[in-house]
């Protein structure tokens, strides 16, 4: 259907062929107060959700489907007795349990398709085969570790339960407390907790998740056992902690807008409760009223968290949107519906020859970044920056014979701007003279896409047609790639990535079934949802807007190149050629190509 929409609209367009498409002791450990039952999805304390037990299902298949769903559905410690429910009294030592919390680790696994069902033998046992990707290690910590099992499928046997009682009983399961990435979603609550950057000038974002049933001051005492802990593996060179030897004494306490926290920290003085005042604010956004933070017992500090996060802003937005494409070899405004529109910030003259570009506010100064043919139709960066227009650009030294889109790394180092670009299958830094130089990367394949994050420290990239996340530093103009971690997605042979939220990545690539399609899949690959399947032909160029609804903009915002035409989402179109403004008379009739936006 969507195939069939998408060729009637580009009848009208000029497009080449073959688209169609309470009381505790004033020093103790931090504590897990129990367990409690599990809420809806997406609820912070929403409505308990019954749980999955053994008899809700007397067919094979959903059965194993609950088995999987079951060990996620609460607090940590009880995953292994939820699992065993489901398991034969005879077969209980085959999935053997950690003795501590911290060693609880859940095998997050993706299925491929429906449980593959063998019918009973005469001994009344079956088998069923799931067929999985792995996804990831979901850690004590609340982070999703990169996969660790190689395994693409798990064999399970069952047999009736009588004279036991109704239903079914596991008698062969693997040795190792698996869940859905389906559980992860009901069960868990995706929450973003925040690390300075190395100058600490800007935070950065930290994906972790929490089960849904954890009440309101059981989060702080999570957030704050987090922050005083380990960032994310591939996130720890792009970020710094806390001073080493900070701990939480006790539980955060509090209720109705009041919270306390007690700590040991290093050095507290008041710089440091400063940036954490800030770092919790942010971690804890569905909170209001005041937070007391205590060093050894004594309150130093009380934050409005509110006000907090008011005058002390995550990172820049860098101002209202706007969408942009190419049209005829330079750079044009595009006119959709009532969003806001720009003036292109080049100067005439150096708005020629181009293939894509990209542009960014930095303060008061805009960034250019262009990939432009030469007279041999080679392919050259050049790189310019100052006031709106920019007037004075410099080009790179070296032609390529392909260059992806650029990306500016919104950092703070306004003296030094700096950005990434994948060209000729290698990733290559630049400053604002067009100077590039090679970013060693270990990882397979030759990399075609690099996307960077609003907060400027984190990129995604692509590489052999797999996508990759890494942190980023940048110190006096150097920029410091951290080592790439693999992100877990349903696609392949993906060729374009953007950063769509602030923990989310959408991507183009191949189904299973080798259609082109679009993804939104989360920064750890633990969610993912397609967003677009009958697009019929490669995305080559894929842009998106990262900061929410503003300005007018719709959120989740994104546009892409195929097949030489531009199109965009909310709702699915293309961009048409009388979208495109500002074009001046003699122009030759074409599609608008490598749409992006400018904030």
């Amino acid at each position: 259907m969507r195939r069939r929409a998408l060729a009637a609209l580009l009848a009208g367009a000029l497009l080449p062929a073959g688209l169609v498409g309470c009381g505790i002791p004033n020093e103790s450990e931090v504590q897990v107060d129990g367990s409690g039952p599990a809420a809806e999805s997406g609820a912070v304390n929403g409505s308990p959700a019954r749980p999955p037990t053994r008899s809700d299902s007397v067919e094979p298949g959903p059965f194993i489907e609950n088995y999987l769903r079951a060990a996620a559905a609460g607090e940590r410690e009880q995953a292994y007795a939820r699992a065993k429910e489901f398991i034969a009294q005879e077969s209980k030592s085959l999935l053997p349990e950690k003795q501590q919390s911290s060693e609880i680790e859940l095998t997050v696994v993706r299925l491929r398709e429906k449980p593959e069902v063998t019918p009973p033998n005469n001994q009344g046992t079956s088998r069923v085969t799931v067929k999985v990707q792995q996804v990831g290690v979901l850690r004590a910590d609340g982070t999703l570790a990169p996969p660790e099992a190689l395994d693409t499928e798990y064999v399970f046997q069952l047999r009736r339960a009588d004279p036991v009682g109704p239903g079914l009983l596991l008698t062969a399961v693997p040795n190792v407390l698996l869940v859905s990435d389906t559980a992860l979603r009901e069960y868990y609550r995706s929450r973003t907790i925040y690390f300075w950057n190395p100058d600490r000038s800007r935070l950065v974002p930290d994906l972790r998740y929490l089960p849904s049933s954890v009440p309101a001051e059981r989060r702080v005492t999570e957030v704050v056992k987090w922050l005083t802990g380990r960032p994310s593996d591939w996130l720890a060179s792009g970020v710094t902690g806390l001073p080493d030897g900070t701990r939480p004494i006790n539980n955060a306490t509090g209720a109705d807008g009041h919270w306390e926290v007690n700590l040991t920290m290093p050095g507290a003085n008041n710089e440091r409760l400063g940036l954490l005042a800030t770092q919790l604010a942010w971690s804890l956004p569905e909170l209001n009223g005041q937070l007391d933070l205590k060093i050894q017992n004594q309150k130093r500090r009380t934050v409005d968290l509110q006000q907090e996060r008011a005058g002390h802003a995550a990172y820049p937005t860098g101002g209202v949107p706007a969408r942009f494409s190419v049209y005829d070899g330079a750079i044009r405004p595009l006119a959709i519906g009532n969003e806001p529109r720009a003036a292109v910030p080049l100067s005439p003259a150096d708005n020629r020859n181009v293939v894509s570009a990209a542009l960014a506010h930095a303060g008061d100064q805009v960034l250019a970044a262009l990939v432009v043919t030469d007279t041999a139709r080679r392919q050259r960066l050049r790189v310019g920056s100052g006031p709106d227009p920019v007037t004075v650009f410099n080009s790179g030294a070296r032609a390529f014979g392909a260059i992806g889109r650029p990306t500016w790394l919104r950092s703070m180092d306004k003296d030094h701007p700096a950005g990434l670009v994948a060209a000729d299958g290698k990733l290559y830094r630049f400053d604002d003279a067009a100077a590039m130089s090679v970013v060693r990367l270990a990882v397979p394949g030759p990399v075609v896409a690099v996307a960077g994050s609003l907060d400027g420290h984190r990129i995604a990239l692509v590489s052999g047609g797999v996508l990759y996340v890494a942190a980023v530093s940048v110190d006096g103009g150097v920029v410091s790639v951290g080592q790439p971690r693999r992100v877990v997605t349903l696609l392949t042979g993906i060729s374009a990535v953007d950063w769509l939220t602030e923990n989310e990545l959408v991507l183009a690539g191949n189904e299973p079934d080798r259609r082109p399609a679009i993804h939104q899949v989360s920064v750890d690959g633990g969610e993912e949802t397609a967003l677009e399947r009958d697009i019929g032909a490669e995305v080559t160029q894929l842009a998106a807007y990262p900061g929410g609804a503003v300005g007018g903009l719709p959120s989740l915002s994104y546009m892409y190149e195929a097949n030489r035409a531009a199109f965009r989402n909310n709702p699915p179109d293309i961009i048409k050629r009388e979208q495109v403004l500002d074009v001046p008379a003699g122009s030759r009739a074409t599609n608008p190509t490598a749409p992006f936006f400018l904030y």
